[in-house]
């Protein structure tokens, strides 16, 4: 297993879940776009394109930073010409980006709305859209969207319509591109944590410190997402995994590592699928 040499293209991947998939991929040699808005540092989230393009090299990699609004057809293009250009081509597309606020139908405003929309389901569309051509070119193509499974229950619904709404359109993306794109042998599947993770947005913007401190770490993800993309395409599409459940697969059984410190129940993510929980028999408080 190793991604040395291969490309990557991810989006939002200045810090968090996505700057750790670039890192894990960096320890092999791999080389990185990190196509992101975050230019200058944001005064309540650490890290920029340039600060994460450092942190891949010194791991190993070779890095491209592209300032980068993913709701701009033209920029999309732009980011992936360059990625091209300087790496000769794209193996693997993270569609990591993504814009959240958890609010009800009548307290969520229609350019909060359009935001989320046009970040989470039209920019992976986008994104996808333009990195498959390249990707048919690639011996071990790759499209990994940072998307829940498909649950249709109303209780992931009714308290935030339009965030699920906008993430799910992430996921209807690898639920139709998976299928579409068989023949050409781009494997195309979602990834989504089975608990909450410690992730500055996590700390800053949505469940504060106490559901930090219950969460794992985001190399559970990017462990995940290593070992996925180390799969034969052709025979790994159209999946929703959860990154537990992959890892399992690859034989890991103790996660204590991605967790220090928490001895009892961790905060179970939302959109996990209440027989996914019941599967895996990892202890969860009340869904995050």
């Amino acid at each position: 297993m190793s991604l040395k040499g291969k490309t990557l293209f991810i989006s939002g991947g200045s810090r968090g879940i996505g700057l750790a998939i670039a890192l894990r991929a960096a320890r092999d040699g791999a080389n990185v776009t990190i196509a992101a808005k975050t230019a200058e540092p944001h005064p309540k989230l650490p890290g920029t394109i340039y600060t994460a393009a450092e942190e891949i090299e010194k791991a190993g990699g070779r890095a491209l930073p592209v300032v980068c609004d993913i709701r701009d057809e033209a920029q999309v293009a732009e980011a992936v010409m360059k990625t091209v250009e300087r790496f000769g081509g794209i193996d693997i597309c993270v569609n990591n980006a993504s814009a959240i606020q958890l609010t009800g139908t009548l307290e969520t405003d229609m350019k909060r709305y359009d935001l989320m929309n046009q970040i989470n389901a039209r920019g992976t569309f986008l994104v996808s859209k333009l990195c498959i051509p390249h990707l048919k070119m690639a011996q071990n193509p790759h499209i990994l969207n940072l998307a829940p499974p498909l649950d249709m229950k109303a209780k992931w619904f009714k308290n935030h319509l339009a965030y699920t709404m906008a993430k799910f359109g992430m996921s209807m993306c690898t639920l139709g591109m998976s299928a579409e794109f068989a023949k050409d042998g781009i494997a195309v599947n979602s990834l989504w944590p089975l608990t909450a993770i410690d992730t500055a947005a996590v700390r800053n913007l949505l469940g504060g410190p106490s559901v930090a401190a219950l969460s794992r770490s985001p190399e559970i993800v990017a462990d995940a997402a290593y070992a996925i993309f180390n799969r034969p395409s052709r025979e790994a599409t159209g999946n929703f995994y959860i990154d537990e459940e992959v890892l399992r697969a690859e034989g890991v059984t103790d996660f204590s590592k991605y967790a220090p410190g928490v001895e009892g129940p961790l905060a179970g993510d939302f959109f996990v699928p209440d027989e996914v929980f019941e599967r895996t028999q990892t202890k969860v408080t009340g869904l995050f």
